[in-house]
């Protein structure tokens, strides 16, 4: 990114440094050259604008310090804390510094002058991560301070030139509760030296005030941000990534993504369907007096048609989580003949096929269902009974089996359980199968998939890795939007409304104000929650799948408007240059296991990062995935030549890399 060298080199002149020459050698500085860090100080007093920001970095993959405000023992901001020298050239311990507001120390303390020498001596970019408009932050008193629920704004012309090009322009305020105020700020205009990247209109008229700008004055840069936020809230989450790149200067160890990948779970197989009378689903095991069992609910040949449709019309693919058996089972109990699994096959390349065992049995302990809720059956010497190993073996490899002979396109490392069975589940079977583990190994299965609402860490299943998944509140028994409706005011009513109550009793959950209309409940508030959740998640650099059922595709194809909102709402919110990345679950899996053994190499100090000029160093031991974020036209050294870095996202390039050969450290050569 141009941009970029040009504002680094005018703030090293304007420092008193210069250039490094483009041909020194890899980590070499010419005379007088500071070598910059690769990490982040982060000031925190608490608050949650430091901690969004700081969750950013985590996520992101940043090394970064924390000094707490809070504690009696934390260091002193001097001189010494901030730069040295190594092998005697100057070095600047952090590329920039995240605070609170424009100066917590308090102004003209030593501290906040040291602070303040350190980013005039090195150009290093400070945030002040919520302060009020005044012009210590080269603004105008505020025009209007209070509410900016529901508020528009956008991302100016120098906004979407710089560091928040990777937005389409605007985005609104969340306001999601009519009664609870959600976000508070401040809206003023520029001084001189100022430079707004987000404006939002003055409510009432009379033009427009800034949110987010750059402050430059007295040899050092700040990005202003005046209103107030957490880590989850949209217009954050929008933002986050602008704020991280200018920070850096688009120059940093790790990278962010945006993700939205959907596993259909079922296919083939009928799911039982939901009871608005006994409020239970009849023939499972936890309907008490559930009596017969309703319709089940299965795609037909049109609802296949319409899926291979869909997907071409709005450029997304799905995960089809198949159970080859039970739609075997189902053909023979049915005439023999299967148009709907005719036509899937049909259009198997279309689709992404995931195993999901060859009839969906519970891989876990043997169910004792005498009881609701139904418990693990006993052995006589009081051990847990488990499905053997052999069976869940079979289970794996006749669905592989099956997909071989119909020339399913399948990766046969990953591996999708009925209900995510053979894991532990709390709190009947509080361990994993002991058969498990021997059983993946036995048939290749290397990514095997966990409910992220129970376990949302990746963790090793004998050699394999769990993928967390998020479940959709889209639910597996429901086909038509007045069941889909109905169960979920059972879910989420109060007694008093003739719900369940769980939600009056569940610290997590929160009861509806009043029951949703069944007949319109689905599309004007279902939809609307779960897009919101689910988009919350692809834009937060979360790459773990959301999962629905083959149910959620048949009758009144519940899935689409959820799937639809996300995708509009995204491709309004982002430029072209920031597309969605749709994963299979092992790219997914392999993404968390890099990340997982980067956290832990920062986390031990084993990575070591720095740049020269426009030579970037990067050590970490012999194999680390390591993964950097540079501008356009960066090139990595090779023993012989170069070769261009990474891929291009969100106007940037970046990727997951490695020494090459007999190379000890990446080299990067910035434009």
């Amino acid at each position: 990114m141009w941009r970029t060298t040009k504002n680094a080199a005018a703030f090293l002149a304007a420092a008193g440094l210069t250039a490094l020459s483009l041909g020194a050698a890899p980590g070499a500085a010419a005379a007088g050259e500071p070598r910059i860090d690769l990490r982040v100080l982060v000031v925190d007093n608490g608050d949650s604008p430091v901690q969004a920001i700081t969750a950013q970095l985590k996520s992101t993959g940043i090394p970064y310090t924390v000094v707490d405000l809070n504690s009696v023992s934390r260091p002193t901001i001097t001189a010494a804390f901030l730069a040295d020298t190594v092998n005697g050239t100057p070095r600047a311990r952090f590329q920039g510094v995240v605070l609170p507001n424009e100066a917590p120390f308090g102004a003209g303390s030593a501290e906040q002058t040291a602070l303040e020498t350190y980013e005039k001596t090195y150009g290093i970019p400070q945030v002040d991560a919520y302060t009020w408009a005044h012009p210590e932050v080269g603004l105008e008193y505020a025009s209007y301070a209070g509410s900016l629920d529901g508020q528009q704004a956008s991302v100016t012309t120098a906004g979407k030139s710089g560091w928040f090009g990777y937005l389409d322009g605007g985005f609104t305020f969340e306001d999601n509760s009519p009664t609870i105020g959600e976000s508070y700020g401040y809206l003023a205009a520029p001084r001189t030296g100022y430079t707004s990247y987000v404006d939002a209109p003055l409510p009432g008229g009379g033009g427009t005030g800034s949110l987010v700008g750059e402050y430059t004055h007295d040899g050092r840069r700040e990005l202003v941000v005046t209103f107030a936020y957490n880590q989850y809230q949209q217009q954050f989450r929008l933002l986050a990534r602008g704020i991280v790149e200018w920070l850096t200067q688009g120059i940093h160890l790790g990278q962010a993504r945006n993700y939205f990948a959907v596993h259909v779970d079922d296919v083939f197989a009928p799911d039982a369907r939901w009871d608005a009378e006994r409020n239970c689903t009849p023939g499972d095991i936890d309907c008490v007096g559930g009596g017969d069992e309703g319709t089940p609910i299965r795609m037909t040949e049109a609802d296949a048609a319409y899926a291979a449709q869909w997907q071409q019309e709005h450029g997304f693919t799905m995960d089809m989580v198949y159970n080859a058996g039970a739609g075997e089972d189902w053909k023979a109990e049915n005439g023999g003949t299967d148009a709907m699994a005719d036509r899937l096959l049909a259009d198997k390349a279309k689709y992404r096929w995931i195993n999901h065992t060859y009839k969906h049995p519970f891989l876990g302990c043997v169910q004792d269902t005498s009881t609701v809720p139904w418990t693990c059956a006993k052995n006589a010497d009081g051990s847990t009974q488990y499905m053997s190993r052999a069976e869940i073996s079979a289970q794996i490899r006749d669905n592989n089996n099956w997909a071989a002979a119909k020339g399913l396109p399948i990766d046969r490392t990953e591996l999708v359980t009925g209900e995510h069975s053979g894991l532990k589940t709390l709190p009947q079977q509080p361990n994993d199968n002991p058969n498990l583990a021997g059983a993946l190994s036995d048939n290749g299965v290397k990514w095997i998939a966990s409910d992220n609402s129970r376990e949302p860490e990746q963790r090793a299943v004998g050699k394999a890795l769990t993928v967390p998944r998020y479940p959709m509140n889209v639910y597996y028994n429901t086909g038509t939007k007045a069941e889909m409706a109905d169960e979920y005011n059972w879910i989420y009513a109060s007694q008093a409304d003739g719900g369940s109550g769980i939600c009056e009793n569940n610290a997590a959950s929160t009861c509806l104000t009043e029951p949703l209309d069944t007949a319109t409940g689905y599309d004007e508030y279902i939809v609307p929650q779960e897009a919101r959740t689910d988009l919350g998640h692809a834009i937060s650099n979360d790459p773990r799948p959301h999962y629905a059922h083959q149910s959620n595709l048949a009758e009144d194809r519940l899935l689409y408007p959820v799937m639809e909102k996300v995708l509009s709402d995204y491709k309004a919110l982002f430029a072209d240059n920031t597309p969605l990345e749709n994963l299979r679950q092992s790219a997914i899996g392999t993404e968390l296991q890099r990340r997982a053994a980067w956290q832990a190499a920062v986390a031990n100090n084993k990575v070591t990062a720095y740049r020269i000029g426009n030579t970037v160093t990067i050590t970490a031991p012999n194999g680390t995935q390591i993964p950097v974020t540079a501008p356009e036209g960066t090139k990595k050294q090779q023993l012989i030549g170069s070769s261009v870095f990474g891929t291009p996202y969100a106007g940037h390039r970046s990727d997951w890399t490695t020494p090459n050969g007999l190379q000890t450290a990446v080299t990067l050569k910035l434009p």
